[in-house]
């Protein structure tokens, strides 16, 4: 078998690879979403948790609604790559075009730069 031939087939497979790892990370990136919706919701005032416990509950809070506002931007991103599976831009960084290293979409699939424009 040509290599070149190997190589669009070892490629197609790492572009399904990468495909089926976004929609897992898309799933648990909305399960983190859901826990940190739950956990960010006021405390009642009637509900007795004492004075100590009411202040470290507003201060996790912000914490939580911090890391909320990052997992919605990672969830955004990586919808929109994989709005663009299947198209030339795929894997490919939307400032410079060059390729994004398979190793490095592998490991953050939300990734739209490469290691040079991501700086």
């Amino acid at each position: 078998m040509p290599a070149a031939m190997v190589n669009r087939k070892r490629d197609k497979m790492d572009k399904e690879e990468v495909k089926l790892k976004i929609i897992d990370k898309i799933e648990q990136t909305k399960q983190l979403i859901t826990e940190y919706k739950e956990l960010t919701k006021p405390v009642s005032p009637d509900v007795a948790i004492g004075r100590i416990s009411r202040m470290d509950h507003i201060n996790n809070k912000s914490v939580v609604e911090a890391s909320l506002r990052q997992a919605e931007e990672k969830l955004k991103n990586l919808e929109r790559v994989l709005a663009m599976h299947g198209s030339e831009d795929f894997g490919k960084c939307i400032r410079c075009k060059i390729e994004i290293p398979l190793g490095r979409i592998l490991f953050r699939p939300e990734s739209l730069y490469c290691v040079n424009c991501a700086r």
